[in-house]
C-alpha cells in the first residue's frame, strides 16, 4: 500500500485576496518569486500549465493541468517535474492546491498543499521549497501594496 505524504505550508500576507490571487496567476509576477520560472497557461480548467526555467544550472520544463480555478479562492493543478527523476506518468504527478482565505485587517492566508510525496523526507523537502516560494510571494504582494498606495 502506498502512503501519501502530504506537504502543507501557509503564509499570511498583509494584502487582500485579490492581490494575492494576482500574484498567483500573473506570469510576470510568478517569475519574480518562483525562481525565475516562465509560466504558460490560459488558467482554464482542463488546460495545460508549464513552468520553464533553470535550476542549479540545468534547464527544466515542469508541467501539469489546471484542475480547478475559482478566482481569489482556490487554484488546483497537477504538477510533474523531470528534475524529480521519475517517469512522466500519471502516478508520478502531484496535486498542488492553493487556498486563499481573507482574514481580519485586510490580510490573506494562503495555504498550499501538495500530495503524492513518496516519503517523509520528500514531504519535508517539498515543504521547504514551497515555504521559500510562498515567502517570496508574500514579500512581493506586501511590497506592491506599499508602492501602489
Amino acid at each position: 500500500m502506498k502512503v501519501n505524504h502530504i506537504a502543507e505550508v501557509s503564509v499570511v500576507a498583509n494584502a487582500p485576496a485579490s492581490r494575492v490571487w494576482e500574484a498567483l496567476t500573473e506570469p510576470e509576477l510568478i517569475k519574480q518569486y518562483m525562481f525565475g520560472a516562465e509560466v504558460a497557461t490560459d488558467w482554464k480548467e482542463g488546460s495545460p500549465i508549464t513552468y520553464r526555467g533553470e535550476f542549479n544550472g540545468k534547464p527544466y520544463e515542469d508541467k501539469g493541468v489546471i484542475i480547478w480555478f475559482e478566482p481569489e479562492k482556490t487554484l488546483v493543478s497537477t504538477h510533474w517535474s523531470p528534475l524529480s527523476g521519475t517517469e512522466d506518468s500519471p502516478e508520478n504527478y502531484h496535486t498542488v492546491r492553493y487556498d486563499l482565505k481573507e482574514e481580519e485587517g485586510g490580510r490573506t492566508r494562503l495555504t498550499l498543499t501538495q500530495d503524492n510525496n513518496a516519503s517523509e523526507e520528500e514531504r519535508a523537502e517539498s515543504e521547504k521549497n514551497w515555504k521559500m516560494m510562498l515567502e517570496g510571494l508574500k514579500k512581493l504582494v506586501e511590497e506592491r501594496q506599499i508602492s501602489e498606495t
